[in-house]
């Protein structure tokens, strides 16, 4: 396509010409999308893929960048952000390795940073490509996921099943926008991509992480299911489903799960002192309370952004995990936003201390839930505009810029 300029693709038609818009073939699923009662919305087990699909589509894009040119705010101040970061340098130089060894809190750190650093980088430089049109942004991604699909072969050590998924989150969201972009990325560096993230990536996501803390499994599920996209890989979508499906009752409470949580799925975790064990020794459940709310805030905006950013891919490939999670993630939006405003925790709540520090987890889910559906959230808007633009934490990215009032 060449060089082209901002001035060019202030139309959603006008940006589908960049997109290489399709839909895969389908190829053979598993059962596990089946009809399940009670579930408000099913992905037909033939359904194609829907390109670019991964977090973000064609619809949102475009009216992100109409909004952009128009120097629009939020979008005018997120993109700047975006642009002026570190992460958008056309300098940024990868820094593969073939072992990425990653201990409990990244230590030891041989390679942890700089994946989720250079990921991040190659998600950033796509999206600078897709919405400003400097190509060197596009051949910047590129540089980054092939130095990377060049070298890496393994992750080692406690850390390895969420260093994956913090990375690979976003390795999957960049190289769907760069492959769908017409950006000019040869089809030998697609596929040894691709080859990556089959060889490197899903084999630590797949199994889950059961008996772990509930954000580990929900932002593996989160890279399990963009990953599935790019790759058109229906087994693998239909298990980050199931997934969901199972992680997120046990994550966010809610008074009809009894007067117990719900435990997680294949973790042998039951019964009331193991399951008050697992929820920090939090003794006294209400609607929205997290697995981790009395771990800290940080680690359930993590479990409660990957829930979100996974409902969203599902959303732009045809299934409404959204309606599904409505209620929990509504309900948990709420609860720790009101902390995070200042409200006094409780003596009953985490013996009345809370770790806040919720960073940019609840952009999507806001725009879902208010913008997109209308739901009042007062505690969640009243967050939004204090803290937003929304920047960068691990595996989230620029959701003000992406997910403000985006149809």
């Amino acid at each position: 396509m060449g060089r082209w300029t901002t001035k060019t693709l202030t139309t959603g038609a006008a940006l589908a010409a960049l997109f290489a818009i399709t839909t895969a073939p389908a190829t053979a699923s598993t059962a596990e999308s089946a009809a399940v009662p009670g579930q408000e919305r099913t992905r037909p087990l033939d359904a194609p893929f829907r390109h670019p699909g991964v977090l973000v589509g064609e619809q949102q894009l475009a009216f992100v960048k109409a909004k952009v040119d128009a120097g629009a705010e939020p979008w005018k101040s997120a993109f700047a952000d975006l642009g002026a970061s570190r992460y958008a340098a056309l300098s940024w130089q990868p820094k593969p390795r073939a072992t990425v060894e990653c201990g409990s809190s990244s230590n030891p750190n041989h390679g942890c940073s700089d994946e989720r650093d250079d990921s991040m980088a190659a998600y950033t430089h796509a999206l600078r490509w897709v919405l400003g049109g400097d190509k060197r942004h596009a051949d910047k991604a590129i540089e980054i996921m092939d130095a990377w699909a060049k070298v890496v072969r393994e992750h080692t050590n406690t850390n390895a099943q969420l260093q994956t998924g913090w990375s690979g989150n976003n390795w999957a969201r960049a190289a769907e926008l760069v492959r769908y972009s017409k950006a000019g990325w040869p089809a030998a560096s697609v596929d040894r991509f691709a080859t990556m993230l089959r060889t490197v990536y899903l084999p630590q996501l797949t199994p889950g992480s059961p008996r772990k803390n509930g954000n580990w499994e929900l932002i593996e599920t989160d890279a399990l299911m963009g990953i599935a996209v790019f790759l058109d890989d229906h087994k693998a979508f239909d298990r980050a489903v199931t997934m969901w499906r199972g992680r997120l009752p046990a994550y966010v409470y809610l008074a009809s799960d009894g007067t117990l949580p719900v435990p997680p799925p294949n973790a042998g975790i039951s019964g009331r002192d193991a399951l008050v064990g697992y929820w920090q020794g939090q003794q006294t459940f209400v609607d929205g309370l997290s697995q981790e709310t009395c771990r800290d805030f940080g680690h359930t905006g993590w479990g409660l952004a990957a829930a979100a950013q996974t409902a969203e891919t599902a959303r732009l490939q045809g299934l409404d995990l959204w309606s599904e999670g409505r209620q929990r993630l509504v309900k948990a939006l709420e609860f720790h936003t009101k902390y995070e405003n200042g409200a006094k925790a409780p003596g009953w709540l985490c013996d009345g201390s809370l770790d806040t520090g919720l960073g940019p987890a609840v952009q999507l889910a806001y725009n879902e839930y208010h913008d997109r559906e209308g739901l009042a959230l007062p505690q969640t808007e009243r967050y939004v505009a204090a803290h937003s633009p929304f920047g960068v934490n691990y595996f989230i990215g620029w959701e003000t810029l992406t997910h403000t009032r985006t149809p």
